[in-house]
């Protein structure tokens, strides 16, 4: 005999296997109801399952927050380094207009010309001077540092330090004419 509801599937082991599920619910429902039953009760819960569902959701948070802290970390990188790319791609367009700029002769002349002082073969340079052009460089004045502390401390301390020879602006003359080695003579006398 078949079962109506289940086609292919005989009377008798579906009354099988309906035992079994009831079996399986009643023995379900006999752990449950060993369990001593309280009053309290959370969201609606029993307190056992409440503490259940809180360490499944506390084992959640904690699985998805390494995974969540690192993503948040590499979006602050990658807008850094897009930031710095920006940056970069400007400074390459700068640079590259520059190295076109060299490839013109007419450029490179007139730097030589400005920076260089070069004038062409033939050309007569003149360099005006007025009043007010030159400004005379800075000399930095270094302040002595005053001897404080134990007189064989201070002694100690300019003598273990170089002096400060200043730089002198003028070169040293040159010779006006080689000096020419004496010429060896026979001894007289």
């Amino acid at each position: 005999m078949t079962d109506p509801a289940q086609p292919g599937v005989s009377a008798e082991k579906a009354s099988a296997r309906g035992s079994k599920s009831a079996l399986g619910k009643s023995g379900t429902n006999k752990f449950w109801s060993r369990l001593p039953k309280s009053d309290n009760t959370i969201f609606g819960l029993s307190t056992s399952r409440a503490v259940v569902l809180a360490m499944v959701v506390l084992m959640l948070a904690l699985t998805l927050a390494v995974p969540l802290r690192t993503y948040i970390s590499q979006r602050s990188d990658a807008a850094q380094v897009a930031a710095e790319r920006q940056v970069l791609e400007e400074e390459l367009r700068k640079l590259q207009g520059q190295n076109a700029r060299f490839d013109d002769p007419a450029y490179i002349e007139a730097l030589a010309r400005e920076r260089l002082r070069y004038v062409k073969p033939g050309e007569t340079p003149f360099q005006v001077q007025l009043p007010g052009d030159y400004k005379e460089p800075e000399k930095k004045q270094e302040k002595e540092t005053p001897l404080t502390g134990p007189w064989y401390r201070d002694l100690w301390q300019t003598i273990s330090e170089p002096p400060v020879v200043p730089e002198t602006t003028t070169p040293a003359p040159m010779p006006l004419a080689p000096i020419e080695p004496e010429e060896q003579g026979v001894p007289t006398g």
